[in-house]
């Protein structure tokens, strides 16, 4: 007795085919499934999914207008890791470069100077002269970054380790697209952390022995961290506030509603008090005009944004002679809008410094106020300006004018030589780690809501051809 045939052991050979293969699909279909499900949870994006908030400074989790899971997966698939693909290459093939490089170099030797406060650019990378910057530095810094930034050829990576607060790291990554735009072929390969809240972190005492190359907002004497233009300068959609150029050009504007003499003799604040500041808690206090000379504002954002924020455009707020900068948890952006009024500005002693405020003289452009015994020294900075008129509208005006010569031109030469002189530092070759994904504008727009986009398009660089950054003679 023999073995049956074989057809007759497993069935017909279509049956087995018809069978075996939809279950291979299947079991294929869920592992792919299982697969993009793992990466997409894995994958950090520049509005903050998939991240927690910085462990150094809290915030309540980010919460997303996506319907469901798959409406989120969609989303992250299509942003982050198919729109780059299809982006349009303007400003970063090879004519484009080849064309901005000729005209630059044709240009460069009538370029402007750089104004005296781009030698800031000096002090705060002089802790890597003799070092250089490694890789090992990048890697303890990590602790201390949100988000890692990698350009390689013109191109932008960015590996996103927390969420930052509101839209910051959206606007604060956005700004470094225009860079490139600003400047195509330009700008070199460079490998930097960067942190997107306000204080610094990389204390001189703690990490003498080795400093580690945190770039932020601002910094302070006794901190390394390398400031950096701050995220408003392109727009801040979360308190109304529009591009640098455009808000500058609107608060000067009302700033010639009233002449010097018609305003409000007093001195102005208005701001958010409940920041953690012992400042601007100390400052409540001096609400009385004629005790103090002041009138003190408290500012509620979320009322402000059910008003449609008419009680907090700045280019209504110029109607005092005299505005009172005070720091909030740390550095505050409101510094260059209180400038920019043309008011005298009062500057409480500041702990905390960007990048262009050490370019500020005291009596030259803005007067001092001690911050030990803040509401008497606003009463004697009001009277002093009150009886020295001339003195005090010409100080205000120098300070409009300091603002004014902060043109995004020039934020954008301080960018390319800040980011020019570190990667000097750099002893290696930068390469974007595999975690990091490509971001450029289409991927930003692709992510932000309606009045994001907006904001961000109203704030879009063009190639300027013909212009060469400022000289800079570090």
């Amino acid at each position: 007795m023999g073995l049956p045939p074989l057809r007759t052991l497993f069935g017909k050979p279509s049956h087995f085919f018809t069978c075996g293969i939809p279950f291979s699909l299947f079991i294929l279909t869920l592992l792919l499934i299982y697969k993009v499900d793992n990466l997409l949870s894995q994958t950090g994006t520049v509005v903050g999914h998939n991240l927690q908030p910085t462990p150094w400074h809290p915030f309540p989790p980010k919460t997303f207008n996506e319907q469901n899971r798959y409406a989120r997966a969609s989303k992250i698939i299509q942003c982050s890791y198919l729109t780059c693909s299809y982006a349009s290459p303007a400003y970063t093939d090879s004519t484009a470069i080849d064309e901005a490089q000729a005209h630059r170099t044709r240009f460069s030797e009538s370029a402007e100077i750089c104004p005296d406060f781009f030698r800031s650019i000096q002090r705060d990378l002089q802790p890597w002269a003799g070092s250089g910057i490694s890789l090992s530095h990048l890697a303890e810094a990590k602790s201390f970054a949100a988000f890692r930034v990698v350009i390689v050829d013109g191109k932008l990576y960015v590996d996103f380790y927390y969420a930052c607060v509101q839209s910051r790291a959206m606007f604060t990554v956005w700004g470094l697209l225009q860079l490139l735009r600003r400047y195509p072929g330009l700008v070199p390969d460079v490998d930097l952390m960067f942190d997107c809240m306000d204080k610094p972190n990389i204390n001189r005492t703690e990490h003498s022995s080795k400093p580690l190359p945190l770039f932020r907002y601002c910094t302070t004497k006794d901190h390394y961290d390398i400031p950096f233009p701050d995220w408003s300068f392109w727009g801040w959609p979360e308190t109304n506030l529009h591009s640098w150029g455009k808000e500058f050009q609107d608060i000067k504007e009302g700033s010639h509603a009233l002449s010097w003499n018609k305003r409000f003799g007093w001195a102005y604040w208005k701001g958010n008090p409940y920041v953690s500041s012992a400042v601007r808690t100390e400052l409540l206090k001096c609400n009385h005009s004629r005790k103090w000379g002041a009138q003190i504002m408290t500012q509620d954002w979320v009322e402000e944004s059910k008003a449609g924020y008419e009680q907090s455009k700045l280019s209504k707020q110029c109607k005092h002679r005299y505005k009172i900068y005070a720091e909030g948890y740390a550095w505050s952006v409101s510094l260059k809008y209180i400038l920019s009024c043309g008011s005298l500005a009062l500057i409480i002693s500041s702990q905390y410094e960007d990048f262009f405020s050490r370019g500020l003289i005291s009596k030259k452009n803005y007067w001092p106020v001690s911050s030990n015994d803040i509401c008497p020294s606003i009463k004697l900075a009001v009277d002093w300006a009150n009886a020295n008129s001339l003195e005090a509208e010409a100080i205000g005006r120098s300070g409009q004018e300091f603002m004014e010569s902060l043109s995004m031109d020039r934020i954008y030469d301080y960018m390319y030589h800040l980011i020019s002189g570190y990667s000097k530092l750099m002893d290696f070759k930068p390469v974007p780690p595999a975690s990091a994904r490509e971001i450029c504008l289409e991927s930003i727009l692709c992510f932000a809501d309606e009045k994001q986009r907006k904001f961000l398009e109203e704030s879009t660089a063009f190639p300027i051809l013909k212009r060469a950054p400022c000289k800079f003679n570090a």
